[in-house]
């Protein structure tokens, strides 16, 4: 037992995760905690469609 106390446990990490050489051993947990892509806010959401009208050609029926 003595032994694996002296040894860090290693992380296994899927293919598509491969992490470089980590100067930060901690750090490698932190990496793969590292959020996603994030949705648009409403902001963007109401500019995109503000753009959106702006490109249209609206045509008026008389």
């Amino acid at each position: 037992m003595a032994t694996k106390a002296l040894h860090p446990t290693r992380l296994t990490v899927a293919p598509s995760q491969q992490l470089g050489k980590v100067r930060n051993p901690v750090a490698v947990a932190a990496k793969l905690r590292a959020a996603g892509p994030h949705k648009k806010g409403a902001t963007a959401a109401r500019q995109a469609e503000k753009r959106a009208l702006a490109k249209a050609k609206l045509v008026v029926d008389d």
